[in-house]
């Protein structure tokens, strides 16, 4: 990873295919109203990859690769995979799980957030208070298997998963940080609940074991557990009542999606997966063949994504100015949609790919969405 001034930053941009092409132009533009609002330098350097990419080269990535990602200050995913390209066992390219592998990106963090003007799931009016994250462990859980799992005599199919102390102490040392960093900044409760199956599985009696000892060196955060098929009923039927919610990574790979339906769908889901040095952001969302090359993708959740990169930044380079400029994107979207009526095609208006993401960055570089 390189080391720059405070605030300039080497971006690797991996905007994929599908409608990751497309929603990765609209953050650009956004950054781009960042560098002329803020004063911060970004060198973006693009790397392909991608299900195409295996079809014409017989590689997911170029041969450097993830070398070159893992030297950025930080990586900026679009969305990377096709159903019809897969590899020989029947799995679906997917780099963006290479590269969490294999930069050890345990935290894969999930806010879940009502925005303004963007109609919930929910008709409890509690529902446009919905503020919660998601912390996905990304590199164990059943999708240590990855690769790894047996089919016996064609009778049976066989995948183990992996629980480690040590990622279960640092998933649950960085939810407690996020919860106290989200009380002091956001005004939430500072809880941390893990989602379990800890009254059927070993595994997640160890992870609940774990968890709580090291819960325990946070005293400032309230620790609690929660049954994962409790948890996908309660995140429907008060999902206000959350804050932090660390869990495996195939539940969370599911009630994530859960979540995201709560806001408005995947396209104002963004992500990010974090390490101890480095980090991933990208949307939640694929590469939505379907609609690619249309138009019409909702970019919000890809510049949200573009906006938890500026605050990673801000908060491991000590840059105010990228906190700063996160805190404007997240704004921008909240105006965007809030006070100037967006409609993006997957909520049922009429406003493209392009306008949205221009609006974003017309309200950053005015200095509309400044911080107050």
């Amino acid at each position: 990873m390189s080391s720059k001034t405070s605030n300039a930053f080497h971006i690797a941009a991996m905007p994929g295919e599908g409608i990751g092409l497309e929603v990765m132009e609209a953050a650009q533009a956004v950054l781009e109203a960042v560098e002329a609002r803020f004063g911060i330098a970004f060198r973006s350097e693009t790397i392909p990859g991608g299900a195409h990419h295996y079809r014409e080269t017989g590689a997911t990535l170029p041969k450097d690769g993830l070398a070159r990602a893992g030297q950025a200050d930080a990586i900026l995913f679009g969305a990377m995979g096709w159903p019809d390209i897969r590899f020989p066992d029947g799995t679906e390219i997917a780099p963006q799980l290479d590269i969490r592998m294999h930069y050890g990106l345990y935290a894969g963090v999930r806010p879940i957030r009502a925005i303004p003007g963007v109609p919930t799931a929910l008709a409890d009016p509690r529902a446009a208070g919905i503020d919660l994250v998601i912390v996905r462990e990304s590199t164990e859980g059943m999708f240590a298997s990855r690769g790894k799992g047996e089919i016996i005599d064609d009778r049976e199919a066989r995948d183990t998963q992996v629980i480690t102390r040590d990622v279960t102490e640092k998933l649950t040392a960085f939810s407690c940080g996020l919860a106290r960093r989200r009380k002091a900044t956001r005004g939430t409760p500072g809880r941390v609940t893990l989602v379990d199956k800890a009254n059927v599985f070993r595994s997640f009696a160890f992870m609940r074991q774990v968890f709580h000892e090291t819960a325990a060196k946070h005293p400032d955060i309230e620790a609690r557990h929660h049954y994962v098929d409790a948890m996908a009923l309660d995140l429907v039927r008060r999902p206000w009542d959350f804050d932090v919610l660390p869990m495996e990574n195939l539940f969370g790979d599911i009630l994530s999606d859960l979540g995201a339906g709560l806001i408005g769908g995947m396209g104002f889901a963004p992500s990010a997966d974090v390490g101890d040095r480095n980090a991933m952001f990208q949307p939640s969302h694929g590469t939505a063949p379907d609609i690619a090359g249309q138009g019409i993708a909702n970019p919000t959740a890809m510049i949200l994504s573009a906006a938890m990169m500026l605050d990673w930044l801000g908060e491991t380079r000590s840059s105010q100015a990228a906190t700063d400029a996160a805190l404007a994107i997240e704004k921008g979207v909240d105006k965007a949609f809030g006070e100037r009526g967006l409609r993006s095609q997957d909520i049922g208006g009429g406003h493209g790919t392009v306008e949205i993401g221009r609006t974003v960055a017309e309200l950053v570089r005015s200095g509309a969405a400044d911080p107050a």
